[in-house]
């Protein structure tokens, strides 16, 4: 028997620290930390986010990929 598990995906908003556009990123809330590289939609930039997931609240932050955090 395979057991399904549907995880609902919630969308956090964030600035784009290139071209300070707001980008719209799905967030996975069964992983309580991430970190990962996304391309920004506007100027194709790299964009490294890093994501926290409270009980209440999910903390995204955005940096250069070059900066780091």
């Amino acid at each position: 028997m395979v057991l399904s598990i549907l995880i609902k995906m919630e969308e956090k908003s964030a600035q784009c620290p290139y071209c300070w556009e707001m980008q719209y990123f799905e967030i996975d809330p069964s992983i309580a930390e991430q970190e990962y590289v996304e391309d920004c939609q506007v100027c194709c930039h790299p964009i490294l986010i890093r994501v926290a997931v409270g009980f209440e609240n999910i903390d995204l932050q955005t940096a250069k990929e070059s900066d780091g955090f």
